[in-house]
């Protein structure tokens, strides 16, 4: 259990369509000051079970609220939560800027926090411009700006990092920490293994509706998989026989030629290059296990699959 005090509360929540179920008895708790990574393959039950925390889809069965109540109930929604589910919600014809007045005005928001979420996103330059003009990236940080116009404690979004480049994606990071860090509550879906596993603090796992994960990131970790290194060097399969002969098992990447390698520490692996005089590119935690143990326990049962 964690300690602190549960800002998302979610309750025996259910949503079937006909014989469909696409969220089966969901309990769980999300804390104030974390990253929680909301997980699942294509189809679990996320996007569904987002849609009822935010009242756009009613439950077959349960409850889910937010500071104790459900969304439907919020006087002026935008100053309890922030919601990202679609980057195309905002209307093509609109300015960035007439967009956010827009929900500003709607939810009694002051015209100021349009300047400075706009400011925060890095759109000032584009607040002028149509959204059909926008790149995917820029319809994505538009939404984020949208989900922060009336400053709120809590944060859902559905794969904010869709479509951002490499700084963007580095902004985003490092901004949900910051917001966590301030004790806001941040659920967050994502595809992108390394970018959780940089960037959430605590995992809620779902398979075909079903939680099967409720565990903070270092827990899963070493529940669900062998801790490996990740190594890279000029000289790969030189140092891949040298580490066989320490007793280690080695992987290369197919992506980009790293070794993978388990039943050593980087320290081991460190000392064995120098020892022989192997230059190293990189040295460290193997971010992908992550992507491994959330493939494992998510895995289709045989006839599923078939």
């Amino acid at each position: 259990m964690r300690d602190r005090s549960a800002v998302i509360e979610v309750r025996g929540l259910t949503k079937r369509y006909g014989t469909v179920v696409a969220v089966d008895d969901l309990t769980f708790d999300v804390p104030e000051g974390t990253v929680t990574a909301f997980l699942g393959r294509n189809g679990a039950g996320k996007s569904t079970t987002l849609r009822m925390l935010l009242g756009l889809d009613r439950p077959t069965a349960g409850t889910a609220r937010i500071g104790g109540r459900a969304y439907a109930d919020l006087e002026r929604p935008l100053r309890a939560v922030g919601a990202l589910l679609d980057s195309s919600a905002a209307h093509p014809g609109r300015t960035a800027r007439d967009h956010l007045r827009w929900l500003a005005a709607s939810n009694a928001l002051p015209a100021h926090r349009v300047r400075a979420v706009l400011d925060l996103v890095g759109l000032r330059e584009a607040a002028g411009r149509r959204v059909r003009g926008f790149s995917l990236g820029m319809r994505q940080r538009l939404g984020i700006a949208a989900a922060l116009l009336g400053d709120p404690p809590v944060l859902l979004l559905d794969e904010p990092v869709n479509g951002l480049d490499a700084e963007g994606i580095r902004w985003l990071r490092a901004f949900l920490r910051g917001l966590a860090a301030e004790g806001r509550t941040v659920l967050v879906s994502s595809h992108l293994m390394a970018e959780v596993a940089r960037t959430a603090d605590h995992l809620l796992v779902v398979g075909s509706g079903r939680l099967l994960a409720d565990t903070p990131l270092p827990a899963f970790l070493a529940e669900h998989t062998v801790g490996r290194v990740r190594v890279g060097t000029a000289q790969p399969e030189r140092l891949r026989g040298l580490l066989l002969a320490a007793g280690a098992t080695v992987t290369r990447d197919d992506d980009d030629g790293a070794l993978r390698v388990a039943g050593v520490d980087a320290a081991r692996v460190g000392a064995v290059a120098a020892r022989h005089g192997v230059p190293l590119t990189e040295l460290g935690a193997d971010v992908r296990s992550l992507e491994d143990a959330f493939l494992g326990l998510t895995a289709p049962a045989p006839e599923a699959a078939a």
